[in-house]
């Protein structure tokens, strides 16, 4: 199916096998806040770096599993089959660090994050600016062999659970003044603090606070690559999470589709069973056509980043698998939630879950919107020919 070589089918099987199993603690989650047992967490983490399901991005270079486009999204795929943000174990550091990481980053931060030791986080959004990185009031300015930072970020996903920070700002000083760049912060760096952690839609483990940093000062040896680098780094970030917030919505969509037949299948009303009523097959079936279309657009996108496709083209079709799998797996929850009818509405049932987990990836990693204006920039420059 879909061309996958047996290498595929085992990471893809692996990956499927290890998230059958995190299913099993989704309600645990949810009636503790998204937390489970210290122990259980970092016992999964251990599960997840044996299977060989962490690190997927990274070359084998710095000790990641140097896995193809292809064979990332099958095993985000599966990730996203687990409410809760259970299976985020199956971790991947930022792709574009190793070839940019001087000699302090590598082995201070870089390898001990490939080899499962520590997680980053990004500290990007802005109050103002949302979606629009451009529009960043963050500040970064040179004092000697320093820079001092300063700037308040908001949904800073997975803070808590973070070693370091990636933080995104404006350049005020030197030659690359009015520019971005990307410094690495230490999480317990003077000058850093959590304003307040708002309560969200999910229920995750996985914070999302807004964090302010105060005149952090950090060594020159923090910034990532160079001052005229920050957007780079940026840009592809968005077009790697915006491919797997794709692949996750597959399985999100997937498991919702598996759930709902097996539910419909079972259910008698009336004395027939609920899938042989004809609005509700229409529901199925328009789920069912939609996750097949939309796995064939996320498959195909992974191939064409494996395949060296041109980096704009690659930026619009990275924006048009996000937008379409994110809106995909929306309706096909909401459609979930109408067939389990009151059994829907109850936090035990998957479908409530997803319903409110799914919502926030037409936001996060750039609004449908803000996908549709790239999506559109890129027809009008280069045509539909190019595109698809």
């Amino acid at each position: 199916m879909y061309g996958l070589t047996p290498e595929d089918l085992d990471l893809q099987a692996r990956a499927r096998g290890f998230t059958d199993e995190l299913i099993g603690f989704e309600l645990e989650a949810e009636t503790h806040d998204g937390a489970l047992p210290a122990e259980l967490t970092k016992a999964h983490h251990e599960r997840a770096v044996e299977l060989g399901l962490t690190a997927t991005n990274m070359p084998a270079s710095v000790g990641g599993r140097g896995c193809t486009t292809l064979q990332q999204v099958l095993v985000q795929e599966q990730v996203g089959r687990v409410t809760n943000g259970i299976a985020w174990c199956c971790s991947t550091p930022p792709s574009w660090w190793p070839e940019v990481a001087n000699d302090l980053q590598r082995e201070r931060w870089l390898l001990p994050t490939v080899r499962g030791e520590m997680e980053e986080c990004y500290a990007i959004t802005e109050e103002g600016a949302g979606s629009d990185v451009a529009d960043l009031t963050a500040t970064a300015r040179r004092e000697g062999d320093d820079y001092v930072l300063d700037g308040v970020k908001w949904h800073v996903t997975s803070f808590n659970e973070a070693d370091y920070v990636f933080f995104q700002a404006v350049l005020t000083t030197g030659p690359h003044a009015g520019d971005q760049a990307l410094f690495v912060v230490d999480k317990d760096a003077p000058g850093v603090r959590v304003v307040r952690t708002p309560a969200y839609t999910h229920t995750l483990g996985h914070a999302h606070p807004i964090v302010a940093f105060e005149g952090v000062r950090v060594p020159a040896t923090h910034l990532v690559g160079s001052e005229a680098d920050g957007m780079s780094f940026v840009y592809e970030w968005f077009r790697f999470e915006r491919l797997m917030v794709a692949s996750r919505c597959l399985g999100a969509a997937e498991r919702l589709v598996d759930e709902t037949t097996a539910f419909a299948r079972d259910r008698i009303v009336g004395g027939q069973p609920l899938i042989e009523r004809q609005l509700v097959q229409g529901m199925l079936a328009d789920s069912l056509t939609e996750l097949f279309a939309a796995r064939s657009m996320v498959y195909e996108t992974a191939r064409s980043v494996d395949e060296g496709v041109d980096t704009k083209v690659l930026h619009a079709r990275c924006s048009m698998v996000k937008l379409y799998a994110s809106e995909m797996a929306g309706r096909v929850a909401d459609r979930a939630v109408q067939v389990f009818g009151g059994r829907g509405y109850m936090r035990e049932n998957v479908a409530e879950r997803f319903f409110r987990e799914l919502r926030v990836e037409r936001i996060w990693e750039g609004a449908s919107e803000v996908q549709r204006v790239i999506v559109a920039d890129q027809l009008a420059k280069r045509g539909r020919a190019a595109l698809v």
